[in-house]
C-alpha cells in the first residue's frame, strides 16, 4: 500500500462512522428487544443501588437540618368560633323596607360574611385588643431581606426607592393599615354549607390571643349592626316625622279642592246622575233604530203601491205588506169560506136555488168588503208614514240633547275623578308614613342582634402549624426523591461506558476484559510491575482474564502482531498494554513496541535512558536490531522502546522498512504487542492498524465519550482493521459490586484463595 492510499483512508470522515456502526450492528429480534428492556430495568435498579447511600446520606442530613429549622419556628394556634346569621330577625313590627335588608335572598348572607371579612370591622378589634403591642404585630425584617436592603443600598446603580415625605398622622394611617393588612391575612371566614353557620378562626403564636380575636371579631359585628340599625332608625325617624308635615297640608289642599268643585257645579252623586244619562242615551237610541226601521219599511210600501197605482186592487192585494196585514187575512179567509160553501151548494142546487143566490151575495159582499179594506188600508199606510217621519224627527232631536247632557255631565265626572284621586293618593301616601313614623318610634328602643354565637372561641393547646414531624418527613422524602431524580439524569446524560453491555450494545464489539481501578496515592503512578505483586490478585487476575479472552478469539487467527491504541489520551492504554504483555510473556515469547513517537512513555515506565534507540532508530537504519532492544529481567519480557523522536513519525510509519521488521520480528517472537498513539489524537494508530493482525480497543470507564470512541473505531472499520475486541479499564469496582454486568470478566477474589466473610 503506497504513502497517499495510507493518507486518504486515514481521512475518512466522521460522518460515515455512524453508518458503519449501524451496519455493523445489524437488526436485533423482537426476543433480544424483550431482553434489552430486562436489562434497563436492571441498569435503573443498579444506578439506585450505585447511588443509594449518597443519596439516602443527603436526605438524613437535610431531615436533620429540617428538623433543627422546624424546632426553632414559631408555633402557631387557631381557635374558632361560630355565629348563627338570622334569617328573620326580631322585629317589632315590619320595618325590613327601612334597613333595605332582604334576608331571603341569597346576597344577604355574602353580604353579611364579606362585612365580616372587612377593614373597618378589623381595625375596631385591633384597636379595642391594642394588637399594634403585640409580637405577632410587631414587622421585623428577615434577615434575608435585611441583607438584600443592605445590598441595594451599597450598589449605586440600582434605582433607589423615593422616600415620601408623609406627616406623622399619614405616617400612623399607613402603619394602621399595614397592620390590618396583616390581621386579615391571620383571619378566616367560612360559611358552613346549606347552614346560616359561620366559622370565625383567627391563627397567632399566642392561643389565648387567638380565642379572644375570634370572639371579639363576633361580637364587633353584632354591635356594628346594632349601631348601624339605630342610627338607620334614628334618621328615619326625623325624616318621617318632616315629612309627615308635607304631606298633611297636601292632603287638605287637594281634598279642599275636592269640596270646592262638588259645590260650585253641584255634584252629588255624579256616579249616578251619569248612570241615568248613560240609560236614557242608550234607551233613545234604540227606539229611534226602531222608528227608522219602521219608516224605511213605510217607505218601500208607499214606493210599491205608487208604482203600481192605488186602484189596481188585484195587484194591491199581492202586496205582501198587505196582505200579511190581520184585517186582509181575516177577510181574505172568509172570502175562502164564501167560495167553499157557494162551490159546495152549486153542486146540489140549481141558479135559482135562494140558497145558491144567498150563497153569491154573500160572496159579492166579501168580495166589497176586501177591496174597501185594502183601500183603508192603503190611505192608512200613508198615514203611519207620515207619523213616523214625524215620530224619526222627535227622536233624532231628544238624542242629540241627550248626548249634549252625557258630555258635559262626562266633562265634570272626568274633573271629579282627577281631583278624587289626588285626594286619594296622597292619603295613602300619608297614611303610609304616618304608620312608618310609628313603627320607626316604636321600634327605637328594640335591639334585635342579627346574629348570635353557638360556640365561642376557646384556647387550644395543639398547634396547626407547622406540622414539625411532617416537615422533616417531607423533606426527608422530597430530598431523597430529588436525589435519585438527580442520580438518574446525571445516569443519562453520562454517555460514557460504565458496563460490558454498553461495550456490546453501543459498539457492537466483543468486550475482551476489563482492569479495575487501583486506588493510588495522590500524583503517585502505578508499580511497573505491580502485576507481579503479592497484594494485587485482583489486578493480576483481570489481565490474565483479558490475556486468556484475547487467546481464545484468536484461535483461529495468526493474530502475533497486536496493536493497543485508544480514542483519547488518559485512558490507560500504555498501562493495558505493559501489563497484557507482561501476562502474554509468562506462556510465550512476547515483545512490547512503543510506536507512539510523539509522546513516548515506555522509556520511563522500564527506566530505560531517552538516548537509548528503539524503534525510530531501527526503521531508519541508524542502529542494530540487538542495540534497540530492552530486556526486563524480572518479566522475561523484550522491549522496544520509541528511540529517538523522530519530527516525521507518520512517514517513518508509512515506510516499507516498517512493514520487514514486523516479518522479521513475527519470525522470533510468538506476540508482539505495540502501543500507539490515541486514533482521535493522530493518523499514526490508523497506520500501523494496516500492519496489525489485531488491534486491542482501550476505553475508559465512565469517563471516555460514547460518541468519540465510535468515531475512532469506525475509523478503524473503514481501513478494514481486525478488532480483536474492547478492554474496559480504570473501572471502579466498589460502585459495580452488586452489578451482573461483570460477570466472567472480574471478581472479588481468586480461585483457590479464601474468602474474607
Amino acid at each position: 500500500m503506497t504513502h497517499s492510499n495510507i493518507a486518504s483512508e486515514t481521512t475518512v470522515g466522521g460522518s460515515d462512522k455512524t453508518q458503519v456502526i449501524a451496519n455493523s450492528v445489524g437488526f436485533q429480534s423482537m426476543s433480544n428487544q424483550s431482553v434489552e428492556e430486562m436489562i434497563d430495568l436492571r441498569h435503573y435498579f443498579s444506578v439506585f443501588k450505585k447511588y443509594l447511600w449518597r443519596i439516602s446520606s443527603l436526605a438524613i442530613v437535610v431531615a436533620l437540618l429540617s428538623a433543627v429549622i422546624a424546632l426553632n419556628m414559631t408555633s402557631i394556634y387557631r381557635s374558632t368560633a361560630t355565629l348563627l346569621i338570622e334569617s328573620q330577625q326580631n322585629k317589632a313590627v315590619s320595618f325590613a323596607e327601612v334597613y333595605g335588608l332582604d334576608s331571603n335572598r341569597k346576597e344577604y348572607y355574602l353580604t353579611q360574611f364579606e362585612i365580616l371579612k372587612s377593614r373597618s370591622i378589623a381595625q375596631i378589634v385591633i384597636e379595642e385588643l391594642n394588637l399594634k403591642e403585640h409580637p405577632d404585630f410587631i414587622f421585623q425584617p428577615s434577615a434575608v431581606r435585611a441583607f438584600i436592603n443592605d445590598v441595594k443600598q451599597s450598589l449605586p446603580f440600582i434605582p433607589k426607592k423615593a422616600v415620601l415625605d408623609l406627616s406623622i398622622e399619614e405616617q400612623e394611617q399607613k402603619a394602621l393599615q399595614a397592620l390590618v393588612t396583616a390581621f386579615t391575612k391571620r383571619l378566616t371566614i367560612s360559611p358552613v354549607r346549606k347552614t346560616q353557620l359561620v366559622h370565625i378562626s383567627f391563627q397567632s403564636s399566642d392561643p389565648a390571643l387567638a380565642a379572644l380575636v375570634a370572639n371579639t371579631v363576633g361580637e364587633v359585628y353584632i354591635e356594628q349592626h346594632l349601631i348601624g340599625k339605630m342610627g338607620v332608625t334614628k334618621e328615619a325617624s326625623g325624616w318621617l316625622t318632616t315629612r309627615l308635615t308635607d304631606l298633611r297640608l297636601r292632603l287638605d289642599e287637594s281634598e279642599y279642592k275636592l269640596q270646592q268643585y262638588l259645590e260650585s257645579e253641584n255634584l252629588i252623586d255624579i256616579s249616578g246622575v251619569l248612570g241615568l244619562v248613560s240609560k236614557e242615551l242608550e234607551q233613545t237610541s234604540v227606539q229611534l233604530v226602531v222608528a227608522r226601521n219602521e219608516n224605511n219599511k213605510l217607505e218601500s210600501i208607499i214606493r210599491v203601491i205608487d208604482e203600481y197605482g192605488r186602484d189596481n186592487l188585484e195587484v194591491l192585494q199581492s202586496i205582501p205588506d198587505i196582505t200579511s196585514h190581520r184585517a186582509i187575512q181575516d177577510i181574505k179567509r172568509t172570502l175562502v169560506i164564501s167560495e167553499l160553501k157557494l162551490s159546495d151548494l152549486s153542486g146540489v142546487y140549481g141558479p135559482k136555488h135562494p140558497k145558491l143566490i144567498a150563497a153569491k151575495a154573500e160572496l159579492i159582499s166579501v168580495q166589497k168588503n176586501l177591496s174597501l179594506q185594502v183601500q183603508r188600508l192603503v190611505k192608512g199606510v200613508q198615514k203611519e208614514l207620515n207619523t213616523s217621519k214625524r215620530n224619526v224627527q222627535a227622536l233624532e232631536i231628544e238624542l242629540t240633547r241627550i248626548k249634549k247632557v252625557y258630555r258635559e255631565i262626562t266633562s265634570k265626572e272626568y274633573e271629579y275623578r282627577k281631583l278624587s284621586r289626588e285626594v286619594e293618593t296622597n292619603r295613602n301616601i300619608y297614611d303610609t308614613f304616618f304608620s312608618r313614623a310609628k313603627e320607626t318610634e316604636v321600634t327605637s328602643d328594640f335591639n334585635a342582634a342579627v346574629a348570635r354565637f353557638t360556640d365561642r372561641a376557646f384556647k387550644t393547646t395543639k398547634p396547626i402549624k407547622p406540622n414539625k414531624p411532617l416537615l422533616v418527613i417531607l423533606a426527608f422524602v422530597g430530598t431523597f426523591g430529588l436525589g435519585l431524580v438527580i442520580a438518574f439524569v446525571l445516569d443519562a446524560l453520562n454517555d460514557t461506558f460504565k458496563t460490558a453491555s454498553d461495550i456490546e450494545n453501543k459498539l457492537s464489539q466483543r468486550m475482551l476484559g476489563l482492569l479495575p481501578l487501583v486506588v493510588l496515592k495522590k500524583n503517585a503512578a502505578l508499580l511497573l510491575h505491580y502485576f507481579f505483586e503479592d497484594d494485587s490478585n485482583k489486578f493480576s487476575e483481570s489481565v490474565r482474564t483479558l490475556r486468556t479472552s484475547f487467546v481464545l478469539t484468536q484461535l483461529d487467527k495468526a493474530s502475533k502482531v497486536v496493536e493497543i491504541t485508544s480514542t483519547v489520551p488518559g485512558e490507560g492504554k500504555t498501562t493495558t498494554a505493559t501489563n497484557l504483555a507482561f501476562s502474554l510473556a509468562q506462556v510465550e515469547k512476547t515483545i512490547l513496541i512503543d510506536a507512539d513517537m510523539r509522546k513516548p512513555s515506555i522509556c520511563k515506565r522500564f527506566n530505560i535512558p531517552l538516548y537509548h534507540p528503539g524503534l525510530s532508530n531501527l526503521i531508519t537504519g541508524t542502529e542494530q536490531f540487538a542495540d534497540c532492544i530492552y530486556q526486563d529481567e524480572k518479566s522475561g519480557l523484550t522491549v522496544m522502546p520509541c528511540g529517538q523522536i523522530p519530527s516525521n513519525p507518520l512517514e517513518l510509519l508509512l515506510s516499507p522498512k516498517f512493514a520487514v521488521i514486523l516479518d522479521h520480528l513475527k519470525k522470533s517472537y510468538d506476540r508482539i504487542i505495540i502501543d500507539t498513539p490515541p486514533v482521535q489524537a493522530v493518523s499514526d494508530s490508523l497506520v500501523i492498524a494496516q500492519q496489525s493482525d489485531a488491534v486491542i480497543y482501550i476505553v475508559k470507564s465512565d469517563d471516555t465519550r460514547i460518541g468519540s470512541v465510535q468515531d475512532g473505531i469506525g475509523r478503524l472499520i473503514n481501513l478494514n482493521a481486525n478488532i480483536a475486541g474492547v478492554v474496559l479499564n480504570k473501572v471502579d469496582t466498589k460502585k459495580m459490586a452488586s452489578s451482573e454486568s461483570y460477570h466472567g470478566y472480574y471478581s472479588d477474589y481468586t480461585y483457590g484463595q479464601e474468602q474474607k466473610s
